[in-house]
């Protein structure tokens, strides 16, 4: 990315040099002063899991019900976040609410089998709205057994939601916010979030840099696992960070819409194989158009591992960067600020406990 002449200023020592446009810089400015850098990471992590069981218990209603798909995939995600901002503050929470990770885990496996059945029923009437009338009958018991799947699916989702280990769940960490005010490490974020965030970005680009042509689903998954923690850390810190995160994240969201796009495809194929393997009745037609539609999802998968190297471009490119000179920035500023602190701390200590030794009084003189 060009700058305008006189756009560039110094960058922070060791980083590499980017372009600063008088736009970032005006951000940056922005976000400092928006945000308390005084904040500790505890406080910024329960503010953070509040608001997602706030989020939680306004899409579990829709999800139980399961007239929309899109309350159960927004319940599916917050789950998703829940468990990326323990696992990114686990250092500054309560041991109990570190804990829940194996419950959340389940959470997200019972949510996950109930989503993907949707998902593959939203994608069979797009491909259905495209056939020709003839062709669309042979749809209808591809539809129906996946129909019966996804009810079978959602009666474990709800029995799932019902049982004792998920209440016990949601009471832990509805418990969260009044943890707030007891000590936990009190670590101020702006000193934890920066290395967190250039971390996770650390993680991600050493499994993309895995990737082989032949590389497996699994290893795609990863990087798309990868990809979603960078995101969350980020977002989590986006007021501090400013207008790099903003740019940064509407990269990383493409880049998780190719590895969705390949997951989903690749799980509707080896959903179609295995009911190609055990057809149960379903008429010759059937089978046939079954074989196209997972054609047609193998073409999906291969498109998506070929434009996945020009997301990860845009993400590793300026806009990251951009944000990487911004933490470093902040980086600049806790040490600043600690600095400042232990300069403040020494003027409290009384004199006789950090001043030299005071002079004896002189004596007097013998005459």
């Amino acid at each position: 990315m060009k700058a305008s002449a006189g756009a560039r200023e110094p960058v922070a020592a060791g980083s590499a040099a980017v372009p600063v446009t008088p736009a970032m810089t005006a951000a940056a400015l922005r976000a400092e002063l928006e945000f308390d850098s005084s904040v500790s990471a505890h406080d910024v992590a329960l503010g953070e899991l509040g608001r997602l069981i706030a989020a939680w218990h306004a899409h579990e209603p829709g999800a139980r019900l399961g007239h929309d798909p899109e309350e159960l995939h927004q319940l599916r995600v917050t789950a998703r976040r829940i468990d990326a901002t323990i696992a990114l503050f686990k250092r500054q929470l309560p041991p109990a609410l570190v804990r829940t990770c194996k419950a959340t885990k389940a959470v997200l496996r019972m949510l996950g089998a109930a989503r993907d059945l949707d998902v593959q029923l939203e994608e069979l009437a797009e491909d259905c709205a495209h056939l020709p009338e003839g062709e669309r009958a042979a749809a209808e018991p591809l539809r129906q057994r996946l129909e019966s799947e996804r009810g079978r699916a959602r009666t474990r989702m709800i029995r799932a939601l019902d049982s004792a280990r998920v209440r016990r769940w949601l009471e832990t960490l509805g418990r969260a916010g009044a943890q707030r005010g007891e000590i936990h490490g009190n670590d101020r974020a702006i000193a934890v979030m920066p290395e967190r965030v250039r971390r996770r970005f650390r993680k991600l680009r050493k499994s993309i840099g895995r990737l082989r042509p032949r590389s497996s689903m699994d290893d795609y998954h990863q990087v798309r696992r990868r990809a979603k923690q960078l995101r969350y850390a980020t977002e989590c810190g986006v007021a501090m960070f400013g207008k790099p995160a903003e740019d940064l994240l509407k990269a990383l969201r493409r880049l998780q819409d190719q590895l969705g796009a390949h997951q989903d495809a690749y799980m509707a194929q080896n959903r179609l194989a295995a009911l190609t393997a055990e057809p149960d009745g379903l008429p010759p037609a059937t089978l046939f158009l079954m074989g196209r539609l997972a054609e047609r999802h193998a073409r999906i998968t291969a498109q998506a591992r070929r434009t996945l190297e020009r997301s990860w471009r845009k993400v590793r490119g300026w806009r990251w960067r951009a944000l990487r000179t911004r933490l470093a920035q902040l980086d600049e500023s806790a040490g600043a600020r600690t600095a400042a602190d232990a300069l403040t701390v020494v003027k409290l200590v009384p004199h006789e406990l950090t001043g030299p030794a005071p002079e004896s009084a002189p004596r007097p003189i013998k005459h």
